[in-house]
């Protein structure tokens, strides 16, 4: 019989050493997978819909509608404009604020809130509601609604049009229903919210044809509230706010390095 080698002291302790920095990696890695799986590094957490069915209580009223909005070449003409919040709306849900059919029209993606603000153009000669709705909505339902807008044209339905936000004592103070000059809707499918805009006369007057701002804001429109610049004025508004939220919710998405 062979005789038996006695193991070296230092070999022994070498591979003791080696398993507990085994172990203590593996440990480590299941830590750090542990720790990195919260909510802060999860890509769903960052997502800009999960972003958005927040933003209505989390981002500053002051960013979601600024105090003054510059709409460099937005007028007729390329003329610019610049438009000045005259006051914001309480938040609230959509049952009464907005029309019973448009609201119908709506209910696919749910209501989770409704924000609005209105604007006076620099002349004090026309006002404009903006408005957002933040809805329940994933991408799929966003989606299937600005396809039925689109292919159906029901931004251009009269029978659709966004209600207004008069304010007392202002420019805006007989703004109402009857007071609709043109309007403009637009259903975005990256951030579960819907954007909207309605413009009139700030005089108060009733408008008996109002027109969607795309119509309006044709060369050759000749209604009354092409002639005022009124579909510019929704559009402009409308694009501005739609502008600084999508903008908003991008910062908020990116994730920290």
């Amino acid at each position: 019989m062979r005789p038996v080698r006695t193991r070296h002291p230092f070999r022994t302790a070498a591979a003791a050493v080696c398993v507990v920095l085994g172990l203590g990696l593996i440990g480590g890695a299941a830590t750090g997978s542990w720790l990195i799986s919260d909510s802060s590094a999860d890509p769903a957490a960052h997502s800009a819909y999960t972003v958005g069915h927040d933003a209505w209580h989390s981002i500053p009223v002051d960013t979601l509608f600024p105090r003054t909005l510059k709409g460099d070449g937005a007028g007729p003409g390329g003329a610019d404009r610049v438009w000045t919040r005259i006051a914001v709306a309480p938040d609230s849900g959509c049952t009464g604020a907005l029309d019973p059919l448009l609201l119908k029209t709506l209910r696919p993606v749910g209501c989770a809130r409704l924000l609005r603000a209105t604007y006076t153009d620099a002349t004090s000669s026309s006002v404009t509601t903006v408005g957002l709705v933040f809805t329940e909505a994933g991408t799929e339902a966003m989606r299937a609604l600005g396809s039925r807008y689109t292919r159906e044209g029901l931004g251009a339905r009269a029978d659709l049009m966004p209600r207004t936000y008069p304010v007392k004592g202002s420019p805006a103070a007989g703004f109402g229903d009857r007071q609709r000059a043109s309007w403009t809707v637009h259903v975005l499918t990256e951030v579960p919210v819907v954007v909207f805009a309605v413009s009139g006369f700030a005089d108060g007057r009733k408008v008996t044809d109002p027109q969607p701002a795309e119509k309006a804001m044709e060369v050759n429109a000749t209604t009354a509230p092409a002639q005022a610049g009124l579909g510019h004025e929704a559009k402009g508004v409308a694009d501005r706010v739609e502008r600084g939220l999508r903008r908003t919710v991008a910062d908020l998405t990116e994730k920290p390095e």
